[in-house]
């Protein structure tokens, strides 16, 4: 967890981020391998490096670095917003059953 460099600035901007399905039901560990490679595309489409990635049945936490032009909650409304759509289109009768 160095410092990286952009043309104009020295950064090491980390961000440790944690989410919980809706009612806190323990439904992630089916969907563990799918949910991982979603969180991993989207940071390496919008240019996040994952620092750590550890998703229990309950909850998951995600560590990462980003660029200081990028807002926690813009970071966050990606990362969310895109594996949520990718989950329900892989995993919709199974989410079905919960949510």
């Amino acid at each position: 967890m160095g410092e990286k460099r952009s043309n104009h600035a020295v950064y090491n901007v980390n961000y440790h981020f944690v989410w919980c399905p809706k009612y806190r039901h323990a439904i992630l560990e089916p969907i563990e391998d799918s949910l991982e490679v979603s969180f991993r595309g989207v940071c390496d489409e919008y240019d996040y490096e994952i620092l750590s990635l550890h998703i229990s049945p309950d909850h998951i936490h995600l560590f990462l670095s980003a660029h200081p032009k990028h807002s926690p909650s813009e970071i966050a409304r990606a990362v969310k917003s895109i594996t949520a759509r990718e989950m329900w289109e892989q995993h919709e009768s199974y989410l079905e059953e919960y949510l």
